[in-house]
This record gives C-alpha cells, sequence and structure tokens, in this order.
C-alpha cells in the first residue's frame, strides 16, 4: 500500500464506466433494431438465436481447454513454481478471492492471460519469459490483472456481448447463400434476402467494432482494478512497458503462431498501427501506461 489514503477508497472511473454502458447501449439498440428487421421480412430468426447461442455457450463452456490446449499451456503446481503459486496467492487472500489455477507457457514471448468461467473456476498462465524480464512487484502487477479479468467476468461479458453478432455473422452467410439460389431461381424471395443480407452485414461489422471497443475498455478496467489490488500502480505500468518493450524483438513468425490469442494476453502478439487500433482488442499500451501513472499520482 502506497502513503495516503486507503487504496480502495479511490473512486471509480467516471467516464470510463459510462463509455462502456454507452457501448453496450449502443450494441443493444443495434440488436433490437436488427430483430425487429429480421420479424418484419419473416425470417426465421428464433432457430437460428437458439442454435448459435448452444454454439457460443458451448465455447464458453470449454473455453479454458481450448485456450490451454492452444497456446501450450500446462497447469503447474506449488512445487514446481512456488514463487509464482505465493505470488497468486497472495493477491486473492488480500482481495477475498478464490484462488485461481496456475498455468506456465515455455516460450521466451513475454505475456500472460487468465480464462475460466468465473472466479470458483479460473487460471492464471503466464510464460517463462515473462519471469525471466519482470521484478517480482512487476509481476505482481501483471498476475492481478488477469485476476481482475476474472473478478470481474470478462469472458462471460464478452461472450454475451458477441452473441447476436454471432448470429448476424451466420444470417449474413445463410441470406447470401440464399438470395444468389432464388436469383437464378426467379424467387420473389430473392431481393428480399439481399436486403436480409445487407442489414445483417452492417450488424456483424458495426458489432464487430463496438465489441471490440467494450474489450479495450475492458483491459483499462483490469489495469486499473489490477492495480488497486497490489496498491502499485507504476509497476504495473512498469511491466507493460518491459513486455511491450520486449515484444517488438519477438520474431514476427513466432508472433504470428499466438496472434489468435491477442485477445486474451495482456499485450497483444501483434499489434499495428494507429488505424488498426480501432480494430485492437487492446488500447495503445501508451495510454494504459499514463492511466496507471495518473491513479499512481492520485494515490500518493
Amino acid at each position: 500500500m502506497t502513503k495516503g489514503k486507503p487504496v480502495m477508497s479511490i473512486k471509480g472511473d467516471a467516464g470510463l464506466k459510462l463509455r462502456i454502458a454507452v457501448s453496450f447501449a449502443v450494441l443493444t439498440a443495434l440488436y433490437l433494431g436488427f430483430i425487429s428487421i429480421l420479424a418484419y421480412m419473416g425470417v426465421g430468426f428464433i432457430p437460428i438465436t437458439i442454435i448459435a447461442s448452444l454454439m457460443i455457450l458451448s465455447q464458453w463452456f470449454f473455453s479454458d481447454r481450448i485456450v490451454l490446449w492452444s497456446t501450450g499451456a500446462k497447469l503447474v503446481s506449488k512445487e514446481e513454481y512456488p514463487k509464482l503459486h505465493e505470488i497468486v496467492e497472495r493477491i486473492a487472500a488480500r482481495n477475498g478471492l478464490p484462488k485461481p489455477k496456475v498455468a506456465v507457457i515455455n516460450t521466451n514471448m513475454p505475456n500472460a492471460f487468465a480464462t475460466g468461467k468465473g472466479p470458483k473456476n479460473s487460471i492464471v498462465a503466464v510464460t517463462t519469459g515473462l519471469t525471466q524480464i519482470l521484478e517480482q512487484e512487476e509481476l505482481e502487477g501483471v498476475v492481478a490483472h488477469e485476476m481482475a479479468h476474472i473478478k470481474n467476468r470478462d469472458v462471460l461479458v464478452l461472450t454475451l456481448a458477441s452473441l447476436f453478432s454471432t448470429v448476424a455473422w451466420y444470417l449474413m452467410h445463410m441470406s447470401l447463400y440464399d438470395s444468389l439460389s432464388g436469383s437464378r431461381s426467379g424467387n420473389r424471395n430473392g431481393s428480399a434476402m439481399i436486403v436480409v443480407l445487407i442489414v445483417a452485414v452492417v450488424t456483424w461489422f458495426a458489432s464487430f467494432l463496438i465489441i471490440r471497443a467494450i474489450s479495450r475498455y475492458r483491459e483499462f478496467v483490469a489495469d486499473r482494478d489490477g492495480a488497486l489490488m497490489t496498491g502499485k500502480p507504476a509497476k504495473l505500468a512498469s511491466a507493460l512497458s518491459k513486455i511491450s518493450g520486449s515484444m517488438k524483438r519477438v520474431p514476427e513468425r513466432q508472433a504470428r503462431r499466438m496472434e489468435g490469442m491477442n485477445a486474451f494476453f495482456i499485450i497483444p502478439a501483434l499489434s499495428g498501427g494507429s488505424f488498426a487500433n480501432l480494430f485492437s482488442t487492446h488500447p495503445p499500451v501508451e495510454k494504459r501506461i499514463q492511466k496507471l501513472m495518473d491513479l499512481e499520482a492520485a494515490m500518493s
């Protein structure tokens, strides 16, 4: 804990919460409009929604196993990695959270992620490369960031946010096929399906952007909550700076293999320029560091 008033007495970021709320409101309005148009066009939306929901829920249910398998992460015992387990235990106990399982990925790429369906069924994973470049307090900051994702149920939030986006994706493909079939057979419904296709494309693309925005906001929230868990925002800022700098030296071929995990990692394996930030799951690391340093100053 830093000097001054207690860590948890610092007020939340009202502007950040407002942006998240507005994003969800716009997403909800978008989906309601999408449903209304589909209903007007006579599309059987309910069966498609049920099927897509079952697919998404299945993916969410097995997400932790899928993520561990795809990254090569292995669950490790306290005997194998005592210091890492001690950090996780200390942060969990200090913040009244269940201790998550601990996993390690054997790679020199410095990174970390969390997965799981909730606080009682979660995993925090770090790479061996991360443990080699960070000091203990910096590593604590990274682990706390990941545990903040768990506490805030971010996996569930983003899964629910993506529900209708996935439905729109399936409808987009179905209506494309139907419109082509209808135009070939002279079916009057061909033009109607083209309208559905256009609506589905617009809905999917708009929701894609909004979900990315929500994901970026969730990273800001996890940075803040993780910093509050340890009481040392500057240490997490330092860790982000080190990870970002080291990621730039990772061979592109190696980074490409992990690119599909960008949404999970604390720092994306690959990131683009300013225009690509619009499609990114993470905000620019410079902005994250600045917010953490502002929090450090507020806590002094």
